[in-house]
């Protein structure tokens, strides 16, 4: 992977980013991202942000390598801390757990009021992302699910808007699969949710010879409620 060859995954991400936008690429390793999408002339301008030293140095040299420091800022910090208000209009969030992408954004947050979309690719727990952008006041425009190098991994895209109003049940399986990802159901879709029943029915199983406490119960539940919504969706 390059400047001129991203990975499978980072392209799909690069697909959404909007022609002519400012982009902040948040957690940008090799500045692999916004080098690729100067370099096209997709955007004029983006900020590279990484949080570690190791990959801040390999991102700035990137940059200087590919002659762009006139156009790709390399700054050091944590989450949107490197951006100001008004100074991109989409942010790139790749490579990392869901949990952590939410919480880079719910700590950022006085700082998305002028940004026009997130595109978000969490290594793991979507549905995390997707929770935390229900309620605040972002909408799903696209989705995306690929599998590279014996990985599944989801992008998200979003932009600023209302949640239309939906039944509990509907809302709780478009946290989990998806709302778009719920309507193509590809290979790869059908593949990481086999994957994902197999696992839950195993966990199932042992907590059935477990001492049926509390805690257990709930947990019993839970995946009961979970493995029914997978079959339902895998068998229609």
């Amino acid at each position: 992977m390059n400047t001129e060859k991203l990975s499978q995954r980072l392209e799909a991400v690069a697909n959404y980013i909007p022609e002519g936008c400012r982009l902040a690429d948040i957690g940008s390793d090799h500045a692999y991202l916004p080098c690729y999408a100067v370099k096209r002339g997709m955007i004029p301008f983006a900020v590279a942000g990484e949080v570690a030293e190791g990959p801040y140095q390999s991102a700035k040299s990137q940059v200087e390598a590919e002659g762009l420091n006139d156009k790709i800022n390399v700054r050091k910090g944590n989450g949107l801390q490197i951006i100001s208000v008004d100074e991109v209009d989409c942010i790139t969030i790749a490579g990392m757990g869901g949990a952590l992408i939410t919480n880079i954004l719910e700590e950022g947050k006085e700082k998305l009021g002028t940004i026009k979309r997130l595109i978000l690719q969490p290594n793991i727990s979507a549905i995390t992302i997707r929770s935390w952008l229900n309620k605040n006041g972002w909408v799903l425009i696209a989705e995306e699910i690929l599998e590279e190098d014996e990985k599944i991994y989801e992008i998200l895209v979003a932009e600023k808007g209302d949640s239309k109003e939906r039944r509990e049940l509907d809302l709780q399986k478009e946290l989990l699969f998806g709302p778009f990802l719920l309507k193509q159901k590809s290979a790869v879709f059908k593949k990481k949710w086999l994957g994902e029943l197999k696992n839950w029915q195993r966990i199932l199983a042992q907590l059935e010879n477990a001492a049926a406490t509390e805690e257990t119960i709930e947990k019993k539940n839970e995946l009961i409620e979970k493995i029914k919504m997978v079959e339902e969706v895998l068998d229609h």
